[in-house]
C-alpha cells in the first residue's frame, strides 16, 4: 500500500529546523558581535597599548660612569667601550654545549669559561652573562653570521672602568664590579626611584671612592623605544630619552706625589698618610704593596684572585685605612700633651732616666740607656721611655683613654672611605668588654706602663695617627679627613665643592701646644732624625718611633737577624713642616723595617721637599730610599713639576683593533 506524504507536515517540520538553525546562526553572530563591540571599544585602549608593546620594546639605556680626577685634573678613572658575547642561561637549553660550540666561531679560553662559572653562580638564570669580552671588529661579524645558530647568546656594546694609572692609588679608587645577588637583594629596600636608576646597570662600586660616591658617579639611566620584529629584534628607534652622564669626582690627592711615595716604598710594606692640616684634605693616602684594579672590571679570574688572597704580602689589606699596629714612640708627644692639660706634669718636672723603670717586681728597659735627668721638651727629643713609663703609670689607664679619644685614637675618623676600623685605644671598659674570663677582665697596673711609650694594647691606623698630628700642627684643631674635594657636574660644567663639617676646636692652651712643638722640632734639630733632615730649606718637627710586630720573650734581647722577615720591629715616623705654620702633616709605616729613623723618616723628607720646595729625588737617591739606606737625600734633586708624569696605562682594546678613545675631562 502506498503511503501518503503529509506535505504540510513536512513543510512544518522543515520551518521549524529553519527557525531554529536561523536562530543558532544569529545568536553565534551575536555573540561575535559582542565579542568584537567589547573588544574594539570596551577593551580598545588596554588591547591597542598590548599590541604597542608586542611591537615595540622600552630599553633602558645606560649612563656613562663619570670620572675621578686628582687635584690637578690627572684623570684616575675612566671609561672605554667594547662588545662583548653574553649568554642568558634561561634562553640556552645546555649552556656548556652552547659554549662549546661557540669555539668553533670563537676562541674562548678555559680564563673565559672559568669567570663565566663564577659570574653565573651570582647571577640568576635570565640575567645575560659575558663568555667574551672586548671582541674584535672581525669577531664580531663572524659571529653575526653565524648568530641563527645560538638562540640565548647576544653580541652586545658595553662600558667599561678603565684605571689608566694601572696599580697607582688602587687602594683609594677602589674598583667596579658585577652587581652580586646580595647587593641586587640590598637595592630591593631602595626607594622606586633610586630602583629605576639602575636598570639595566650590571656594575657597581666595591670599594674606595667608586662605592663612597657610587650614585653621585652612576648618573642617570636613560630610554629608548624600539620597534622589535616577531623574533623580539630591534628594527628602529621610535623615541629616546638620552642617558645623564655622571658626575665628575676630584680628588684632594696628588697623584704625583702618590707615585713618588709608592715607588719609594719599593717591594717594602707600609702605609703613609698625608693630610693638610689646616682643611683635613688628604694629599697622599698610600697603602704598599697595591694591586691593579683593572683585574676587577671583568671579574677576576681565579689565578689573580688567588695570588690575592693567598700572598703573605695581602696587598688587598687597605694598610692606611684597616691597618692597625703600635705607634710606639710616636706616641710620646701626646702622652705629653695630655700631661700638660690634665696638669699631671708641668714641663719644666725633671725626670731621672737610668735606663731602666722598676714597677711590680719588674723591669722596663730602655734601648736608650742611661740619659740622665730629663724634662718634657728633651724627654720628646731624645725619646726617654723612663720618662713615660713613669708617666704612664701617674695618669692611668682611663685618663690616657679619656684624653687620646678626641685626638682620634682608637675612633672612626669619619673619612670618605668605606671599611675604616676604629683600632684598639685600651680602657678599663674595654677589657671588661673585649675578654670572657674574669681574670682577662681586670686591668693590671702593670699593663699600663707599657702604653706610655705607644706599646701593650695600643692598635691604631696610620690615618689615625696622621689625624692626630694634623691636630697637634694646627694647634688643637681637628678636621675630617677626606678625599674627594668638589663634584663637577656634567651637563653644566658646574664645579661644586662638597661641604665639610666644621672644624672642632679641641681647647689646648697655646703654651702647652707649644711645649710639644718645640720638642718635636728638637727632633728633627738634634735628635733622632737630625741626620734625615740636614741641609732641609725648612724646619720641619716630627717624631720616630719603633714598634714591635711581635711580642718577645721576657730577658730576650731584640736580635732582627734572629727573626723571621715579618717578625721584626716596625718603623714609624710622625712629622710636619714648615714647623712655625704647617702646610703638611703626615704619618708613616715601613712595616718590619726597625728604626723610624732608618726607614720611615727618610720618606717624609722626600715628601716635605716635594710639596714645599718642589723637588723630586734622583735617580741614585731614591734607589737608596727603597731599600732602606737613605738619610739626607744625595745627588742633585730634579724640579718635581718639569718630572715627566709617565704615560697612563692604555684603555683595553680589543686584537686587532685600535685603541678606544677615553673621554677627555
Amino acid at each position: 500500500m502506498t503511503e501518503i506524504r503529509n506535505v504540510a507536515a513536512d513543510l512544518a517540520r522543515f520551518k521549524r529546523r529553519v527557525i531554529v538553525i536561523g536562530l543558532a546562526v544569529l545568536f553565534g553572530f551575536g555573540l561575535l558581535g559582542s565579542r568584537l563591540v567589547y573588544l574594539q571599544v570596551v577593551r580598545h585602549e588596554d588591547l591597542a597599548e598590548q599590541a604597542e608593546s608586542n611591537r615595540t620594546a622600552v630599553v633602558p639605556v645606560v649612563p656613562n660612569r663619570g670620572l675621578i680626577l686628582d687635584r690637578n685634573g690627572i684623570v684616575l678613572a675612566s671609561n672605554y667601550s667594547a662588545y662583548t658575547l653574553e649568554i642568558t642561561p634561561s634562553k640556552v637549553g645546555d649552556v656548556e654545549e652552547t659554549i662549546n660550540s661557540l669555539t668553533s666561531v670563537l676562541e674562548v679560553s678555559p680564563r673565559d669559561r672559568r669567570r663565566f662559572k663564577r659570574l653565573r653562580e651570582d647571577s640568576r638564570s635570565f640575567d645575560s652573562i659575558p663568555i667574551r669580552t672586548r671582541l674584535s671588529d672581525e669577531e664580531v661579524a663572524r659571529f653575526a653570521a653565524q648568530r641563527y645558530r645560538f638562540p640565548g647568546v647576544e653580541i652586545k656594546a658595553r662600558l667599561f672602568r678603565n684605571y689608566p694609572q694601572g696599580e697607582l692609588a688602587s687602594h683609594v679608587l677602589g674598583y667596579i664590579g658585577r652587581i652580586n645577588q646580595r647587593e641586587k637583594t640590598a637595592m630591593e629596600d631602595w626607594d622606586e626611584e633610586e630602583q629605576a636608576n639602575y636598570k639595566g646597570t650590571d656594575y657597581i662600586g666595591k670599594l674606595g671612592i667608586e662605592q663612597s660616591y657610587e650614585k653621585m658617579l652612576h648618573g642617570q639611566t636613560g630610554v629608548e623605544q624600539m620597534e622589535t620584529s616577531a623574533g623580539g629584534r630591534a628594527v628602529r628607534r621610535l623615541a629616546s630619552h638620552p642617558a645623564t652622564p655622571g658626575n665628575t669626582v676630584m680628588l684632594s690627592l696628588d697623584i704625583k706625589l702618590q707615585k713618588l711615595i709608592e715607588d719609594m716604598y719599593g717591594e717594602r710594606r707600609g702605609a703613609l698618610v698625608a693630610i693638610d692640616p689646616k682643611t683635613g684634605e688628604i694629599l697622599a693616602f698610600v697603602s704598599k704593596p697595591t694591586f691593579d684594579p683593572n683585574l676587577f672590571v671583568e671579574g677576576i679570574d681565579t689565578e689573580s684572585w688567588q695570588a690575592l688572597t693567598e700572598s703573605i704580602d695581602k696587598p688587598l689589606l687597605n694598610r692606611a685605612l684597616r691597618g692597625t699596629y703600635p705607634p710606639g714612640s710616636t706616641y710620646k708627644p701626646f702622652m705629653a700633651l695630655a700631661a700638660l692639660q690634665t696638669g699631671k706634669r708641668a714641663a719644666s718636672v725633671v725626670v731621672n732616666d737610668p735606663g731602666y723603670f722598676n714597677f711590680g717586681g719588674h723591669r722596663f728597659g730602655s734601648p736608650e740607656g742611661y740619659l740622665g735627668g730629663v724634662d718634657m721638651r728633651r724627654s720628646i727629643q731624645v725619646s726617654s721611655n723612663i720618662y713615660y713609663y713613669s708617666l704612664a703609670n701617674e695618669m692611668g689607664v682611663d685618663l690616657i683613654h679619656d684624653f687620646m679619644k678626641p685626638l682620634g685614637f682608637g675612633q672612626i675618623t669619619g673619612i670618605d672611605l668605606g671599611g675604616e676600623v676604629r683600632g684598639v685605644l685600651p680602657s678599663t671598659e674595654w677589657k671588661r668588654n673585649a675578654y670572657k674570663r674574669p681574670e682577662q677582665k681586670k686591668w693590671y697596673a702593670g699593663e699600663t706602663i707599657s702604653l706610655g711609650i705607644g706599646q701593650g694594647y695600643n692598635a691604631f691606623t696610620m690615618l689615625q695617627l696622621a689625624q692626630a698630628t694634623a691636630i697637634v700642627a694646627d694647634g688643637g684643631m681637628k678636621h675630617r679627613p677626606h678625599l674627594a674635594l668638589a663634584m663637577r657636574n656634567t651637563v653644566s660644567g658646574q664645579v661644586v665643592p662638597l661641604p665639610q663639617p666644621p672644624a672642632e676646636n679641641l681647647g689646648y692652651t697655646a703654651a702647652n701646644v707649644a711645649v710639644i712643638r718645640e720638642g718635636l722640632t728638637s727632633v728633627v734639630t738634634s735628635g733622632t732624625a737630625r741626620g734625615v733632615f740636614a741641609g732641609a730649606g725648612y724646619q720641619a718637627a716630627g717624631k720616630t718611633g719603633t714598634a714591635q710586630a711581635v711580642t718577645q720573650a721576657k730577658n730576650t734581647k731584640y736580635n732582627a737577624r734572629a727573626l723571621e722577615e715579618h717578625q721584626r720591629d716596625h718603623a714609624l715616623f710622625m712629622a710636619y713642616a714648615p714647623a712655625n705654620n704647617p702646610k703638611i702633616a703626615l704619618a708613616v709605616i715601613v712595616e718590619n723595617a726597625g728604626w723610624g729613623a732608618g726607614a720611615a723618616a727618610p720618606l717624609a723628607r722626600r715628601v716635605f721637599d716635594y710639596w714645599l720646595m718642589d723637588q723630586y729625588p734622583s735617580e741614585a737617591d731614591m734607589a737608596a730610599v727603597r731599600i732602606g739606606r737613605a738619610g739626607a737625600p744625595m745627588g742633585k734633586p730634579r724640579v718635581a713639576s718639569e718630572v715627566a708624569w709617565p704615560a697612563a696605562v692604555a684603555a683595553p682594546a680589543p686584537a686587532g683593533a685600535a685603541s678606544s678613545a677615553t673621554p677627555t675631562p
